[in-house]
């Protein structure tokens, strides 16, 4: 009996260290400034874990020596990290240092479905009225992060493919960079296509233009990103 006894601490014991092997935690900082980054989005490309920093800079993922991470944020260049072992890491995001109008990424993502792409995040982020570990467990709080942040991206994707170079492009006279600009200067909100319909775009379109126009030379185009 004892020795079954012993033999389960033991398993136990194996067990819990496994696990607690696989979990890499670390921060992610601004290159240069040291700011804690909050809300970076970091996935496992190999086990298709995922997760966010949060409000201190600070994540922590389920991975493994071999597998690469591949960290993405607004106005800042993706990186990835190759997993050498699991000892804490610090990861540094370069912030895009150029014309905002150059840096308009969303435009270049392809429309993705994350409840299709990630079904686990919408399962765990439910909660129950007669199951308090779904509200106040840190999975279920990491799931409803996550899937505010999903909700928010497929929002912003949504003004992009509205609000595209060729629709804007064929409403008003404009071109290359200056395009680029008045796109970026004028960009609807999610909520303002939701509450008006084409005609309501083209006439916000039309007078953003005007606004446009009005502007020094000087402020239209947009000024450099610059690291604090």
């Amino acid at each position: 009996m004892k020795k079954l006894f012993s033999l389960i601490i033991l398993t136990l014991i194996a067990t819990t260290f496994a696990q607690a092997q696989d979990l890499l935690k670390g921060t992610v900082v601004e290159n240069g400034s040291n700011t804690k980054l909050n809300n970076v989005f970091i996935r496992d490309a190999n086990n298709k874990q995922i997760t966010l920093t949060d409000k201190n800079g600070d994540f922590s993922i389920k991975t493994a020596t071999g597998h690469t991470l591949i960290f993405t944020s607004p106005g800042y260049t993706p990186d990835t990290l190759y997993v050498i072992d699991l000892r804490p890491t610090r990861v540094l995001l370069n912030s895009v240092a150029i014309a905002l109008g150059q840096v308009n990424i969303r435009s270049t993502r392809l429309a993705f479905d994350p409840q299709k792409e990630y079904p686990e995040v919408y399962t765990k982020s439910r909660v129950y009225a007669f199951s308090p570990s779904t509200w106040f467990s840190k999975e279920g709080k990491d799931a409803r992060r996550l899937k505010k942040y999903f909700q928010s991206e497929a929002q912003e994707r949504h003004v992009d493919e509205v609000f595209n170079k060729v629709y804007v492009g064929s409403i008003v006279p404009l071109k290359g960079q200056d395009l680029e600009n008045f796109i970026t200067l004028y960009r609807p909100t999610y909520a303002f296509l939701r509450n008006n319909n084409a005609e309501s775009l083209v006439a916000y379109i039309n007078d953003s233009y005007k606004k446009f126009e009005a502007l020094p030379a000087d402020k239209r185009s947009l000024q450099p990103l610059t690291t604090p």
